[in-house]
């Protein structure tokens, strides 16, 4: 195994990289490690499936190289899962059938747990009134915004949203 500096952590675990520097995070993620939650949509980097957090920031993997992120954490979909069970947004997830067919669902999820992580840092969106807030909250309209690189392809778009909102604070409008 890699040692630290070398390593890549991967929901906790360290990884080592791999030897040929031109494999994708995505690709190390699903085909070396057998992590199958992360998906491979368009593998250009435009719909979002992939997504994974990568020192808490949202990332998608399929535009990433794994040696990149080398002494960095990476969480996909089952690093969110703690000992309590699922992750609050699976949960509401589930409750507003935010996933008809499941296959963006990881990404979705992914990436709403690296916005609200902006949100919190009081990071602005296109749609932000006020730019200066500390805390922004999570309305109907900046999360849709914000996830707007998620592609819900089978409808489930609107119990995604109203799952965000839910869990990050501000009920769907």
């Amino acid at each position: 195994m890699a040692d630290s500096a070398d390593a890549i952590r991967i929901n906790g675990t360290a990884v080592e990289p791999p030897g040929d520097p031109r494999v994708s995070l995505l690709d190390l993620l699903r085909e070396r490690l057998e992590l199958h939650g992360t998906k491979k949509g368009c593998d250009q980097g435009a719909c979002g499936a992939c997504t994974v957090l990568a020192d808490g920031e949202r990332i998608v993997s399929c535009l990433a190289l794994a040696v990149q992120y080398t002494g960095r954490e990476v969480v996909t979909i089952e690093g969110l899962t703690g000992e309590d069970g699922p992750h609050p947004l699976q949960r509401a997830f589930v409750e507003h059938d935010g996933f008809q067919c499941g296959y963006c669902t990881p990404g979705q999820i992914c990436s709403a747990v690296g916005m609200a992580a902006e949100l919190e840092r009081g990071v602005p969106s296109y749609v932000t009134d006020d730019l200066a807030a500390a805390r922004i909250a999570p309305g109907r309209d900046e999360v849709r915004e914000r996830m707007s690189g998620n592609l819900c392809r089978c409808g489930a778009h609107n119990g995604i949203v109203a799952a965000i909102t839910e869990t990050y604070g501000t009920e769907a409008r």
